[in-house]
């Protein structure tokens, strides 16, 4: 079933997850992405405030996107978005942290140029198995109507 303006209305759209992340995949990323020390080694890391080994904020916001696309995105009549409004990198992500991520949908509107279009305006957080907090994300995306045509206009 394909997802589209009508079936997202403001509200608590789910939780999706789980999504393990290896100490592995932490020192890839960085060493391709975010080559800074605390991502890259445990004793350096260790002298940051991060007092550890932890994943690249741009690594866990991927691994946001990746759960939101398995989610409910690639199942949406989605258009693509316009960009991330705000992201909030709140707690370290850890080598082993168990993810889930909450999805809220917090506005949908109709377009105004593109009447055959809504969009929607999701806001994401990716919790640890704790339940704490790691990253926050509010982000729209453009939304296929049900009735994909524009209004015709009487005349």
């Amino acid at each position: 079933m394909t997802l589209t303006f009508e079936d997202l209305p403001p509200g608590r759209l789910g939780t999706f997850g789980p999504r393990r992340v290896t100490r592995e995949e932490i020192l890839a990323f960085a060493a391709e992405f975010d080559p800074q020390p605390m991502h890259l080694d445990e004793a350096a890391a260790q002298r940051t405030m991060l007092k550890g080994l932890s994943g690249s904020g741009w690594h866990l916001c991927s691994i946001m996107m990746r759960m939101m696309f398995d989610g409910f995105i690639g199942r949406t009549a989605s258009l693509g978005s316009p960009g991330v409004n705000e992201v909030r990198w709140l707690a370290p992500l850890r080598p082993g942290d168990e993810l889930m991520l909450d999805a809220d949908v917090v506005e949908a509107r109709l377009s105004k140029s593109r009447p055959e279009t809504g969009i929607v305006t999701f806001k994401c957080t990716a919790r640890n198995a704790s339940g704490q907090a790691l990253c926050e994300m509010i982000s729209p995306i453009i939304v296929q109507r049900r009735d994909r045509a524009a209004p015709q206009e009487a005349g």
